[in-house]
């Protein structure tokens, strides 16, 4: 990556791409967050400069430097995804651990986070603007949506498919072949060995449907 990124989002999941990107040889232009009172603070090195929709820094992006999106929470990840889409006709760049393999014959889309020890195997497929933490395994032929989030040390086994806005906790196993629905929700150390619903919360080991 030849230009310097800006990252949107100045809280622990930007300080943790800063640190991709660092180790990656990418320089980071800078921070920036609405919660004004990290204005003017510095996360390492780097100065929170402004809000997401200050003009004078959203003009650099696609020109002068790229674009990633660390805001945890899934609704203000997608706003600011649609805003650079809409006001600078770009997409966001992903953040890849040194440390994560990716096979060369995967399939991954654009904005995504993949922290230290992620294995993408392959013939997996990813989408784009998912938050794809530690340890993380996707056998072979495995799905994922966009704006997905699996916690640290999980595994998506082979063939199975989690489907876009889908949350999956830390250590969980989805095992081969099973279907993880739209929007639902796998508790942190659950095994799913049913596919799930759309927009159901699965959890325990055999995981079961919880709450309505």
């Amino acid at each position: 990556m030849e230009n310097p990124v800006l990252i949107f989002g100045a809280k622990s999941l930007a300080a943790a791409a800063l640190d991709i990107f660092l180790r990656n040889g990418v320089v980071v232009y800078g921070f920036l967050d609405d919660d004004k009172t990290l204005h003017n603070t510095e996360i390492g090195e780097v100065s929170v400069l402004g809000s997401t929709d200050d003009d004078g820094f959203l003009k650099l992006i696609g020109k002068k430097c790229e674009a990633f999106v660390a805001l945890e929470e899934r609704a203000e990840r997608k706003n600011t995804v649609e805003m650079l889409h809409e006001r600078r006709s770009v997409q966001p760049v992903n953040a890849i651990h040194d440390t994560a393999m990716v096979s060369t014959m995967a399939s991954v889309g654009h904005g995504n986070f993949i922290g230290a020890r992620v294995v993408i195997n392959t013939r997996a497929l990813v989408g784009s603007h998912c938050l794809i933490h530690a340890g993380v395994v996707v056998e072979p032929n495995a799905s994922i949506g966009d704006f997905v989030q699996i916690g640290a040390g999980s595994i998506i086994g082979n063939a199975a498919s989690v489907g876009d806005n889908a949350f999956i906790g830390s250590g969980a196993v989805v095992v081969s072949g099973i279907k993880i629905g739209k929007g639902a929700r796998v508790g942190a150390g659950s095994v799913v060995v049913e596919s799930v619903p759309a927009n159901a919360t699965v959890f325990g080991n055999p995981a079961q449907k919880v709450g309505k």
